[in-house]
């Protein structure tokens, strides 16, 4: 069996093992699927309610897309398999444009690193929309160079449906010389969408998804929520874990919380600032796109995770694209972060599934690994701005002076 066809084997095993841990394993895994997609989409298609457009909405407006494809498929065997359908389609496509013709070392290490990650973060990976993006966003990251127009369209499609490629976009602004080929790209389909919002009647909801962000309360599995957890475990008086209603997820708070919330979401901003004008100045001092922008991207990805006060489990295949890239360019360099990414992903499905029952009352055994978990993605943060920082430089020529 040729290299190419056991890549495509393993592609189809995995696919097939991690749709089906979504119906055996605990917890809920596919719970978004149905309990709130497949609402969602039959509310907009029977008249009622169109998220996005007639009332605000958590995603921006093009993650209703992916609702409504799965919808009709639908007669395959119900909607989360039909779902499960979607985003291996969407993966078969970008791991063939990343497998090519099975001849690069480079590439065929990247989609093993894939493959391992999707196996090792479970039926998260597949059922949330996030999964719909990471096709996306490969894709996007190895057509930069050759194709910079159309990589710059898939990730601002991307980017409109799960916020979090916008990072992939500013590290492409910043590191690819033909920057304003990228920002036309990205101009034209937002513009493309907020022209369709508009004339669906949805002008006043356009931008629902940043502004409903920012009253949100401290995720239960983001790194910031640490502090509040462990009182909470330690049983001390006001910290504990409970459930929104409204934006459906299990959050904490405790003493001065408040304070907290407030000033998290200046402190992202911040930091996507501080890390792109690192990598504005080393693309200023010359570095070249294949040594700067995969740990651009990834600094900026994980900048959205590590600072960000939401810390759902999907947010782990944010990572994939990048470092993907990174094994693609320079697997060597690269080792040792793919293999800190898939440590992370496998305790991230420790902690959902398979042990978010204990997590949410507290438990210690769930509350250190989430713990160990968040601390590894600050390992692997610090790793990526030191790389960034580290890029090395062209020489630029000295121009002689006059005698």
């Amino acid at each position: 069996m040729s290299r190419r066809a056991g890549l495509w084997v393993a592609f189809a095993l995995v696919h097939v093992v991690v749709s089906a841990a979504g119906f055996v394993l605990p917890n809920l895994p596919m719970g978004d699927v149905y309990l709130v997609y497949e609402p969602w989409v039959r509310s907009a298609l029977e008249g009622g309610a169109i998220v996005g457009v007639t009332e605000q909405w958590v995603y921006p407006q093009l993650a209703l897309l992916p609702m409504v494809l799965a919808l009709g498929l639908e007669w395959i065997a119900g909607y989360e398999i039909a779902w499960a359908a979607l985003v291996t389609a969407a993966n078969a496509l970008a791991f063939a444009l990343l497998v090519g013709r099975g001849r690069s070392t480079g590439r065929t290490v990247a989609a093993a690193f894939w493959l391992a990650f999707l196996l090792l973060l479970g039926p998260i990976a597949i059922y949330r929309l996030d999964g719909i993006t990471v096709s996306l966003a490969l894709a996007g990251c190895l057509w930069l160079i050759g194709r910079p127009l159309l990589a710059s369209i898939l990730l601002a499609v991307a980017t409109w449906v799960k916020v979090w490629p916008a990072a992939l976009l500013a590290a492409a602004v910043i590191a690819v010389r033909r920057r304003l080929t990228v920002v036309a790209g990205a101009l034209v389909v937002t513009a493309g969408t907020l022209i369709a919002v508009a004339a669906a009647g949805g002008a006043a909801h356009a931008f629902g998804f940043v502004t409903g962000q920012t009253g949100r309360g401290l995720q239960l599995e983001a790194p910031v929520t640490a502090w509040y957890l462990w009182q909470a475990v330690a049983g001390v008086d006001g910290a504990f874990v409970y459930y929104d209603s409204e934006i459906l997820t299990f959050q904490v708070t405790g003493a001065n919380v408040g304070a907290v919330i407030a000033v998290m979401t200046p402190l992202l901003a911040a930091a996507v600032l501080a890390v792109a004008a690192l990598g504005a100045f080393r693309a200023w001092r010359g570095a070249g796109f294949a040594a700067l922008f995969p740990p651009l991207a990834l600094a900026l990805v994980l900048t959205f995770i590590v600072f960000n006060k939401v810390g759902s489990p999907q947010f782990l295949v944010w990572i994939i694209a990048p470092v993907a890239l990174g094994l693609v360019i320079d697997r060597r360099r690269w080792r040792w972060p793919a293999i800190t990414a898939l440590v992370a992903a496998l305790l991230t499905q420790l902690v959902y599934p398979l042990l978010y029952d204990r997590l949410i009352v507290a438990d210690a055994l769930a509350a250190g690994i989430l713990t160990v978990r968040n601390a590894v993605l600050v390992g692997l943060l610090a790793w990526a701005i030191v790389r960034v920082a580290r890029t090395p430089a062209r020489l630029r020529p000295r121009i002689p002076t006059a005698p």
